[in-house]
């Protein structure tokens, strides 16, 4: 093996299309985020087993289901590491069984009974070395969730890569409802000068991409906003009437994209966030 080799897992739409990535070493598999739903945890355990490596360690990029959700099925009875950064770590933590409750009724079974958090919590900036794979965190705090980071590979003088997590989508329509979209928009100024010169970056949603992912999430959030701030008035909802304008007009910004239902699910929290921005002299 020349260097690491990222093998993908990708759900389906009932999983959100989220991506697991499995990053092959010389001697044993890192897994970046875990997968949302029961089935393709277990699915992405058979991609793991066929690899025939152990598995060293989990990184976790941030605070939503969809990427911690599998964590428990993967380590099973093994001490394996599990590393996220300490914001990440503590909002997994606030948010888990809310969460649970909230979509258990929604997904059933497919739903994991519990969570497993994060055993091995990073300062911003921190190395985790796994034989020849040197992974460096970078810590962002709140935007697309209310805590986020990335993680960047090194290995073997190649060009370095980075797991951003959902810091971009590729493709697909973002989650919005966590309500920091001005900070996610801060980020991504940020992402756009750290990330310049990497290789490739693998999102949490979407195939990998170059840096212009960054440029291209940027755009969508902008415009976003500004529908939102015009269909709501000010007010911190939108009507349903308002809702169903803001879907299909986002529709046509982004057409042929899928999860189109989480245009509708961020529009109270976004209209939220500028009304109170408005009244502290924001924008």
């Amino acid at each position: 093996m020349a260097g690491p080799v990222v093998h993908t897992y990708r759900a389906a739409e009932s999983g959100l299309l989220v991506n697991s990535y499995l990053v092959e070493g010389q001697s044993g598999v890192v897994v970046v985020d875990t997968n949302l739903l029961v089935s393709d945890v277990q699915a992405l355990l058979a991609r793991l087993g066929a690899l025939k490596k152990p598995l060293r360690a989990i990184l976790v990029t941030h605070a939503h289901p969809d990427h911690f959700n599998g964590i428990l099925a993967l380590v099973r009875d093994k001490e394996v590491p599990v590393y996220a950064t300490a914001g990440v770590g503590r909002v997994i933590k606030e948010i888990a069984d809310a969460k649970r409750a909230q979509w258990s009724p929604v997904y059933g079974a497919e739903w994991p009974a519990e969570t497993y958090y994060p055993n091995s919590l990073l300062a911003d900036g921190a190395q985790v070395q796994l034989d020849e794979l040197s992974f460096t965190v970078r810590e962002l705090g709140p935007a697309e969730s209310h805590a986020d980071s990335y993680f960047q590979l090194s290995a073997d003088g190649s060009r370095p890569v980075a797991f951003i997590g959902d810091l971009a989508f590729h493709g697909t329509h973002p989650y919005t409802a966590d309500g920091h979209s001005a900070a996610w928009l801060a980020a991504l100024d940020v992402l756009a000068g750290e990330l310049a010169s990497v290789g490739m970056l693998y999102p949490g949603h979407g195939d990998p991409a170059g840096p212009d992912v960054f440029a291209g999430q940027r755009r969508y959030l902008l415009y976003y906003r500004e529908v939102i701030r015009r269909l709501s008035g000010g007010e911190p909802r939108l009507s349903e009437a308002a809702k169903a304008e803001l879907g299909a007009t986002l529709q046509a910004f982004l057409p042929d994209a899928p999860l189109t239902w989480m245009i509708e699910l961020g529009a109270d929290a976004v209209a939220a966030e500028l009304a109170a921005r408005t009244a502290t002299g924001g924008s």
